[in-house]
C-alpha cells in the first residue's frame, strides 16, 4: 500500500488550493491566477500546464456545444447593440 513520505521532503501531496489555471488560445501557454484575487500570478515558457493546479474551462465547454454557441453570440450581438450610441440627423439649412 502506498503512503505519503515524510514532511520536509519538499513534495506536494494533493492540489494547490485557491488557484487555478486558464489556457491563453493566442500564444498556447497556461496562465495561473489566484482565486481569491483574481490576479494573474504566473506564466508558463512551454504549452504544459502547471501540476497540480485546477483547469477552469467553463466557457470553453459550454462554447463547443452548438447551441450554446449560438447563444452566446446572440448576446454578443445585444450587447453591441445596446451600447451603440444613437446618431443624431445633421441639421441642415
Amino acid at each position: 500500500m502506498a503512503k505519503n513520505k515524510e514532511a520536509g521532503d519538499d513534495r506536494r501531496v494533493g492540489a494547490v488550493r485557491k488557484r487555478s489555471q486558464i489556457k491563453n488560445k493566442l500564444t498556447g501557454t497556461w496562465t495561473k491566477r489566484d482565486d481569491k484575487s483574481g490576479k494573474f500570478m504566473d506564466v508558463k515558457a512551454d504549452a504544459k500546464p502547471f501540476k497540480g493546479v485546477r483547469k477552469k474551462a467553463a466557457k470553453a465547454a459550454a462554447a463547443k456545444k452548438p447551441a450554446a454557441k449560438k447563444a452566446l453570440a446572440k448576446k454578443a450581438v445585444k450587447r453591441v447593440v445596446k451600447k451603440a450610441p444613437a446618431r443624431k440627423a445633421a441639421k441642415r439649412r
